[in-house]
């Protein structure tokens, strides 16, 4: 009977344990906007529609420009950090106090009003800190991601998202990515790189034996601060 309180004790524990943030929020997929049928356009005898697909005059190529419309992005994406820090200092202190009768052995008050007068004290100290540190980071990723366009700002500017996932062996790897396009850095073939994204976010995240086992849950965390043998 005793087993059962520790039993549930550590199925309270477990259900504490949610899983991290994410850190692209929101959809990653948005369709695309049904067309109006049967709407009357008056012909203004231009030759650009704005109804019509966005194609060029010289290209087939149809440019993302609407929610639902997909791009490709270039991920390239490194990092190089390193900081140094040193610090040396030192102080030295000295105190000292002489009383008027100082020196004079002719004081004939007595107690406390002639150990007062025939103060003689000196006092020194000195401290010293000196300390140094450095650290280094490094890190590349690079792939490659469709993403769809979920919100179209009223600037023109693309919100885009995306995600691709894949299960191998019991192990998922899913790759996330959400940012905000500006139009005119999509390059042929509907590529933009990720460098001209703003507020990009990118995640990559394991699922899986290999990734349980590679990482230590929340109370293991807990008891490595207070623990030493953990």
């Amino acid at each position: 009977m005793k087993a059962i309180p520790l039993t549930l004790l550590c199925l309270l524990l477990s259900a504490c344990a949610g899983p991290s943030p994410r850190l692209v929020q929101g959809p990653l997929s948005a369709p695309p906007l049904p067309t109006p049928q049967y709407l009357e356009r008056t012909p203004n005898g231009a030759i650009y529609q704005a109804h019509l697909p966005t194609a060029s005059l010289f290209s087939s190529e149809r440019r993302p420009q609407h929610i639902g419309d997909t791009l490709k992005v270039d991920i390239a994406e490194s990092l190089q950090a390193s900081q140094k820090n040193a610090t040396d200092t030192s102080r030295d202190n000295k105190f000292a106090i002489k009383g008027p009768g100082s020196g004079s052995g002719d004081a004939k008050s007595g107690g406390f009003f002639e150990s007062l007068l025939n103060a003689n004290a000196t006092a020194a100290g000195s401290d010293s800190f000196r300390g140094s540190g450095q650290t280094e980071n490094s890190s590349s990723f690079n792939s490659q991601l469709a993403v769809t366009v979920i919100n179209v700002l009223p600037n023109g500017h693309l919100l885009v998202a995306g995600e691709r996932s894949m299960a191998l062996n019991g192990s998922a790897q899913t790759l996330r990515f959400s940012g905000v396009v500006d139009p005119r850095d999509i390059k042929a073939g509907n590529i933009v790189q990720s460098r001209d994204v703003a507020s990009a976010h990118l995640e990559s995240l394991g699922r899986g034996e290999v990734s349980e086992a590679a990482s230590r849950s929340w109370i293991q965390r807990l008891l490595t601060r207070s623990l030493s043998i953990w």
